[in-house]
């Protein structure tokens, strides 16, 4: 089977649009595809802009500072499916993608090296209080002084949340001669050295330095607040290259202006700017061995390649083949396309008999079915039919008579 038979639509009628300056492999690739209506805004899109532009769009890419909510989404008539090109998902309101249909991919990993790499260099800036010294360089001071400099070898990194950076993070801290102790909420297998603790407390009262890397819940807001500052190791370093939210800075602030804590590279904010140029405050501007960096952690070219590739391949692999393997909101299948039948893809709430439904209309209208593949989450149902070519057209009808049914859709 030809990819110009993988999908019913034409390509020439599909709408991609990529906010926020996405990379140019997104770009690229659906072109490569033989997508021509591709176009890219390099940065976010209010809510109301949003819903004036998504009316036809189909695919829609995005990274950390668009905002999709319910109101957006029930302007997106025509959307199958959104990319984030980044880590996180939780600047997509999931609830209501499941509810219309919507796939939400998103690139969990491609950032990974990017930001370990860049905790280590924050690391030793620190540690060494390079900041002050490069200031003080700036303003024709010569403070060459050794005092409160240290190595990073033989120090103790702490590590909060060890998932795909944190344990990335984990080796490269090890190689660097330092020892490594975490804390995750679920078991973790350690690498290498590292060492499993069972409390947050654990961490930041025996570690030099303590780096975050933890998703924004409910739970992790405040994660790091005055009280579980005050247990901080005293003359500690943290780093936060998770969320924003995660820390309160009014606490960290005043706790390195006590100089309970040494230092500190943030590199999220609970707000930040919509854009470049715009202004930015925080209470830690001016203090002494602080590194402030607007949201860069995972801000490399090689990275931003990366996830271009990888999204892109996932929308497009749903798109056209109905795969929907890293979804956040489609229960994951993974197919291969079957020849001399036409693939319908069927999105309904999970509630018992859909499937029976599905199968006794098309038994009742002699429909054949060919192949049949199915995955549940808590909301809803995936099922991917593969029917008679030449009945494909009546069975489309008849599915979207189906009781409980969300979105219909004819792949090739």
């Amino acid at each position: 089977m030809s990819k110009i038979d993988l999908t019913s639509y034409p390509k020439d009628k599909i709408k991609v649009l990529f906010l926020e300056n996405i990379s140019d492999k997104a770009v690229q690739y659906f072109k490569q595809q033989g997508y021509a209506d591709v176009k890219k805004i390099s940065g976010a899109l209010s809510e109301e802009e949003l819903i004036k532009v998504i009316k036809d769009v189909h695919i829609l890419g995005i990274r950390s500072k668009t905002f999709i909510s319910k109101k957006v989404l029930d302007s997106a008539k025509k959307l199958q499916a959104i990319g984030c090109f980044c880590i996180g998902v939780n600047q997509v309101d999931l609830k209501a993608c499941k509810q219309k249909g919507i796939a939400v991919f998103n690139a969990p990993y491609s950032n990974t090296r990017s930001v370990a790499e860049l905790v280590i260099g924050a690391s030793i800036l620190l540690i060494r209080r390079i900041l002050d010294k490069n200031n003080a360089a700036h303003k024709g001071i010569w403070n060459k002084d050794a005092k409160g400099s240290f190595e990073l070898r033989g120090k103790t990194m702490g590590i909060i949340g060890y998932g795909n950076i944190g344990t990335q993070l984990s080796v490269m801290a090890e190689a660097m001669g330092m020892r490594v102790q975490f804390f995750d909420v679920e078991t973790k297998l350690p690498l290498g050295n590292a060492q499993a603790k069972k409390s947050i407390k654990e961490i930041v009262s025996s570690s030099d330095i303590i780096s975050l890397h933890v998703p924004e819940t409910s739970q992790t807001k405040n994660l790091i607040n005055k009280t579980v500052i005050k247990q901080f190791k005293a003359g500690s370093i943290l780093v936060n290259y998770a969320r924003g939210e995660v820390v309160d800075l009014e606490a960290l602030a005043l706790a390195i202006k006590e100089k309970h804590i040494a230092g500190a590279a943030i590199d999220v904010f609970p707000v930040e700017p919509e854009k470049n140029g715009d202004a930015f405050e925080s209470p830690l501007q001016g203090l002494s061995n602080v590194l402030l960096t607007p949201h860069i952690g995972g801000s490399t070219e090689e990275a931003q390649e990366n996830i271009g590739e990888d999204v892109s391949i996932k929308l497009y692999q749903y798109l056209e083949r109905g795969v929907s393997n890293g979804s956040h909101t489609i229960p994951s299948l993974s197919l291969p396309p079957v020849d001399e039948a036409h693939r319908i893809l069927h999105i309904h709430k999970n509630v018992p008999g859909v499937l029976g439904a599905i199968n006794t209309l098309l038994s009742k209208n002699k429909i054949n079915i060919v192949g049949q593949y199915l995955k549940t989450n808590d909301e809803i149902g995936y099922v991917v039919l593969d029917v008679d070519s030449k009945l494909s057209k009546q069975a489309m009808t008849l599915l979207k008579e189906v009781k409980e049914t969300i979105r219909v859709r004819m792949l090739y």
